[in-house]
């Protein structure tokens, strides 16, 4: 466990039940509190927009929309994200392509490593 990511406050953007159940326990076991996870848009708005987070994993694709509002509301809250997928082609809206990714299927290794990358980014 990384003593860098205990306490750190995550938000899990992901509509699919096994892969938003096998990231939260991935967070956790890295010592941070999970925010969700979440896989309906309005509500990942919300949370986007009300939680104190200090940094959020969101599925590009949810329910078959693009993640781009939540993306957009942790962009100009200055919340550093990752945009998560399974799609080889990663075909970004360009405001996004220079975002961090988290390529699907991942480990918690990968998870660790990225997440810590984000933040120590971030200042």
């Amino acid at each position: 466990m990384s003593g860098k990511l205990a306490g750190r406050r995550v938000l899990v953007v992901e509509d699919s039940p096994l892969i938003a159940a096998v990231l939260e326990d991935m967070l956790r076991d890295l010592g941070c509190a999970v925010v969700g996870p979440i896989g309906n848009m309005a509500f990942a708005i919300d949370l986007a927009r009300d939680e104190e987070l200090d940094a959020a994993i969101i599925d590009l694709n949810i329910r078959g929309g693009k993640v781009y509002p939540v993306a957009e509301v942790l962009r100009d809250r200055n919340v550093p994200f990752l945009l998560a997928s399974g799609y080889a082609d990663w075909t970004l809206r360009e405001d996004f392509k220079d975002r961090p990714r988290l390529t699907k299927p991942y480990d918690a290794k990968t998870v660790e490593q990225k997440l810590l990358n984000l933040l120590d980014s971030e200042g």
